[in-house]
């Protein structure tokens, strides 16, 4: 999975671009941005032009003639002209990442990276998108025997919701970790031991998010053994004459008839085991509380930080 957490919101093109941004996004953070996109010198190519022309018409009303000055003018300003508009080449950085880092700028508050998280949040939202990935590409969702509508909707909010949830617990707990570093007075004490339960608060309620998800995902693994299992007894099934025609052929009636009931006993209790194991997957996903709509004042002003053109 990629390293960068996007809002769902954002346009799928978009996303793609800023979960690919990692590398971009470490070193704007190390101060780095691209070169202003440069003009043409419109002023220093007249001014270069005005002086090889004065040059040119000096030496044209010298002994060497007009057609000489001429000559003297295309041999030395074209070449000058040419370096002139080569040096100011708008192209010098990589388009690619002038486009991601416009992006980045423009959806600042709508991505998180996970190396911006501490250890043990970088553990939860690991387990979170574990839990996610192996819904996704359950053979159960991928038959439609899930709400597989409401994962592809759900489940990425899921992730955001709990990307963002961590990345403001890790920032917070950085900081009160700073702020009571080498001893408290009693009355700072008094005022930090609640905020520290609050923390511990918060991640407990990110937790119960997240284990929600791989229960879930727990159902949906159970859902798919049996689905498995069902087809291959199926499968089966569909051969029953075949060893039916064998064994009345080979004189083993007595012997084989019993087993071959039980397969077809086995079959039904098998497809019953399946019904209930999509319908506990599908009460899980229920119990998966949809995460609050978006913070606006985590959007961009478009005032302040126009919209990058694509």
């Amino acid at each position: 999975m990629a390293d960068v957490v996007v809002d769902p919101e954002i346009p799928p093109d978009d996303a793609a671009l800023l979960r690919d941004g990692r590398d971009v996004l470490l070193r704007m953070r190390q101060g780095w941005a691209p070169e202003e996109r440069r003009g043409r010198n419109v002023a220093g190519t007249a001014v270069v032009a005005g002086i090889m022309a004065s040059f040119g018409l000096l030496v044209g009303v010298g002994p060497f003639g007009r057609g000489a000055g001429l000559l003297m003018l295309a041999l030395i300003g074209f070449p000058v002209l040419v370096l002139l508009f080569v040096r100011d080449d708008p192209h010098d950085d990589d388009p690619g990442e002038r486009e991601t880092y416009e992006l980045l700028r423009w959806y600042e508050g709508r991505y998180v990276l996970a190396d911006d998280l501490d250890e043990s949040s970088r553990r939860l939202l690991g387990r979170a998108r574990n839990a996610i990935a192996a819904v996704t590409r359950s053979q159960v969702n991928a038959e439609g025997l899930l709400d597989d509508v409401r994962n592809a909707v759900m489940l990425p909010a899921q992730e955001w919701e709990i990307a963002r949830l961590l990345a403001k617990l890790s920032a917070l707990r950085a900081q009160h970790r700073e702020t009571v570093t080498g001893g408290m007075t009693p009355e700072v004490a008094a005022v930090a031991a609640p905020l520290g339960r609050a923390l511990d608060t918060s991640e407990e309620a990110v937790l119960a998010r997240v284990e929600a998800l791989e229960r879930y995902a727990a159902n949906v693994a159970e859902a798919d053994r049996a689905y498995r299992a069902h087809h291959q007894i199926e499968e089966l099934r569909g051969r029953i004459h075949q060893y039916e025609e064998l064994v009345a052929e080979s004189g083993a009636d007595a012997f084989a008839v019993p087993e071959l009931s039980r397969l077809a006993e086995d079959a039904d209790r098998l497809e019953q085991a399946l019904r209930r194991s999509i319908g506990s997957a599908r009460d899980a996903f229920r119990h998966l509380d949809p995460p609050p709509g978006p913070d606006p004042r985590s959007r961009p002003n478009p005032s302040t930080n126009p919209r990058p053109n694509r």
